[in-house]
């Protein structure tokens, strides 16, 4: 049996989708092959600190599982982890190995918006996923939109604005709303993800709350018009030539696809493949990697459409450069539908890590001869 890759499993995290980001780590644990593989888990507190547990070297029982994510108090279990004020180094503590790969299993702000990448990137260690400049365009809504714009990729009307501008012209942004987008409206964080901080606003009154509401999430808001839709999404693998899978529609239990209908009531239904025309499929496939192609997306994500109801005109929603990755999400659904497994989209994605590193090796950083 040849050398096992060492995999540093990054989760947890300092953003709002902290328990989303656990629910996908327990499942990575589970489903990796552990002839293959060592796993490595590191875990990130909401406050910030940073959590190594033991090296893993066969799939972890519930318990562990419960241990990893970080101990439970109230029933005394105590965690694996001990506990580092900031990053800890990059190897695994116990023998001091280096890790071959890390796959940052962290969604949201601090882990999926570029700034844990840029870590890696000073380590000179492979990851998992998009880069530092997509990861940090796919998670800025507003950035994202700018750069669809350029692609010349079709959107729906948007404004945005900053706390700092919303306090001094209040007034001037919500006349531009009203004209522009009208009501019903949405209103969102512009770094953030999981629908946490989206709210719909049908009247004046209910803008102004929903914008004091997405403040408390980011800096910035956008807001966009209201598109009568089906909600339809795509997945993408690869590097510089990706592919993306077959087509999927979330059927949301709620009036919006909101963080209750994608994580607590469990009612919403995944339609895949979607039932769209063919040419309709085949559209959303070609937009998802020119979308991909236009941020500098590499390893993984998820792309978001509208269909409108009446017409079927394809909008383009946003890019998740570290979607749902739970063995039930849409992205390894999609996958599976493609005829991708689980288990085959982890090799895949850690092969893309690891090539796009190599890659990147032939860069002269230091303006030699």
């Amino acid at each position: 049996m040849g050398k096992k890759v060492r995999v540093g499993l990054v989760y947890g995290g300092r953003s709002g989708e902290h328990e989303v980001s656990l629910q996908t780590a327990l499942a990575v644990m589970k489903a990796f092959n552990y002839d293959k593989y060592e796993i490595k888990p590191f875990y990130i507190g909401k406050t910030g600190e940073w959590r190594s547990g033991q090296t893993l070297l066969a799939a972890p029982t519930e318990l562990e599982l419960l241990r990893l994510a970080g101990g439970d108090s109230a029933s005394g279990t105590e965690a694996l982890m001990p506990v580092f004020d900031s990053a800890p180094a990059l190897a695994d503590g116990a023998d001091a190995k280096p890790l071959d790969v890390i796959f940052p299993l962290l969604h949201g702000t601090f882990g999926e918006d570029g700034t844990i990448q840029g870590l890696f990137e000073m380590a000179n260690i492979p990851y998992v996923g998009a880069g530092v400049l997509a990861s940090a365009v796919g998670m800025d809504k507003i950035l994202m939109k700018k750069v669809f714009a350029q692609e010349g990729l079709p959107q729906c009307v948007f404004r945005y604005f900053n706390r700092t501008q919303w306090e001094k012209d209040r007034a001037f942004f919500i006349m531009e709303i009203e004209v522009a987008l009208g009501y019903p409206c949405f209103i969102k964080p512009a770094n953030l993800g999981s629908s946490v901080g989206i709210s719909k606003a049908r009247n004046r009154e209910e803008l102004i709350e929903a914008v004091d509401y997405a403040f408390r999430f980011d800096r910035k808001v956008i807001v966009e018009e209201f598109v009568d839709a089906r909600e339809i999404e795509v997945s993408v693998l690869g590097n510089d030539e990706p592919r993306a899978s077959v087509p999927g529609e979330i059927a949301s239990s709620n009036e919006f696809y909101d963080y209750k209908a994608k994580y607590v009531d469990g009612k919403s239904q995944m339609h895949i493949p979607a039932n769209i025309p063919a040419e309709t499929a085949q559209a959303v496939r070609e937009m998802a990697i020119r979308a991909f192609q236009a941020i500098d997306g590499s390893g993984l994500s998820r792309v978001d459409f509208f269909m409108r109801k009446d017409d079927g005109a394809l909008f383009i929603n946003e890019v998740n450069t570290m979607p749902g990755f739970t063995p039930y999400s849409m992205y390894p659904l999609m996958w599976k539908e493609t005829g991708v497994s689980y288990q085959e989209l982890l090799d895949t994605l850690i092969e893309l890590a690891v090539a796009r590193h190599a890659e990147k090796q032939r860069i002269d950083y230091g303006g030699g001869n």
